[in-house]
């Protein structure tokens, strides 16, 4: 089992990106550098030699499926999108294959994840093969994506309402690895303010 999976999270409402711009169907279809957020995050996992990159839709799935055409992706939707991000992440991790050895969590809204900080956490997991899951660390900050090892995945099942990997992370006897990381990994776009800085630092 060697190769390590990403499950795209892209299926939320985005109510307080919404609210400031009713214009935009969902903040991850919305641009930075002239590209769909969405699409940054499934081509930093593409150009890390993920496989699979399962994306998972919900609201605005048609929307989030055109932002993403032409690219190696596997789509699956959650219906229950409304219901939180917990059913987003079990219905990601239900249709990977038992040869993957982990998958990295990866939220749609987070498009300054670079391939360098995949390649860091998937070595960790390497050199640490009784880790329950890597995760990057920045400003002393957990970050994402996380990537859970197979070990983890029966876990995600477990998961109700808006939870997402984070509860599994905090129990005891999960062995988690933290990897230092740049401040990408805790920067996510949650309003078009958040949008204009990200467009000023690029």
């Amino acid at each position: 089992m060697n190769d390590v999976a990403a499950v795209i999270l892209a299926a939320g409402l985005a109510s307080r990106y919404r609210a400031a711009d009713p214009a935009i169907e969902s903040k991850v279809v919305a641009l930075l550098a002239g590209k769909p957020l969405v699409r940054h995050v499934a081509e930093t996992a593409l150009a890390a030699r993920l496989s699979p990159v399962v994306v998972v839709t919900g609201h605005a799935d048609s929307a989030v499926r055109k932002a993403l055409e032409g690219l190696d992706v596997q789509f699956v939707h959650n219906a229950d999108y409304a219901g939180g991000m917990a059913g987003s992440l079990k219905a990601g991790v239900a249709v990977l294959p038992a040869t993957v050895s982990g998958a990295f969590v990866m939220l749609a809204d987070m498009p300054r994840v670079t391939v360098s900080t995949i390649e860091n956490l998937r070595a960790a997991l390497k050199a640490s093969p009784d880790a329950d899951a890597i995760v990057p660390v920045a400003q002393g900050r957990r970050g994402n994506p996380a990537l859970l090892a197979r070990s983890l995945l029966p876990a995600v099942s477990q998961l109700t309402g808006d939870e997402g990997a984070r509860r599994i992370l905090a129990n005891p006897a999960v062995k988690v690895v933290e990897v230092e990381a740049d401040a990408d990994v805790v920067v996510d776009i949650d309003t078009p303010d958040a949008l204009k800085d990200a467009q000023r630092q690029l």
